[in-house]
């Protein structure tokens, strides 16, 4: 039913790595898209522009999986509450 079988600490740790790296990317692509375009060469103003999309995609995925650690540590307490 899960789509990962971790513990949720380690899913909420993954998740705060993910959201932080995606947040990095995501600036790191726009200063240089768009802050240094006249400096780059071609290539490395086409890795920019696409870091604007990767960062994105990743800030995503971390949020999902925050969601996901979210659920299962609500699972955990109310579980254990009824027991």
């Amino acid at each position: 039913m899960y789509p990962l079988n971790l513990p949720p600490a380690h899913i909420l740790h993954l998740s705060s790595q993910l959201l932080w790296s995606g947040l990095l990317l995501l600036l790191l692509g726009l200063l240089a898209a768009y802050g240094m375009e006249r400096y780059l060469n071609v290539p490395t103003l086409v890795l920019a522009h696409s870091l604007t999309l990767l960062g994105p995609s990743i800030l995503k995925i971390g949020y999902v999986l925050r969601l996901i650690a979210q659920e299962r540590l609500k699972e955990e307490a109310c579980s254990h509450a009824l027991a």
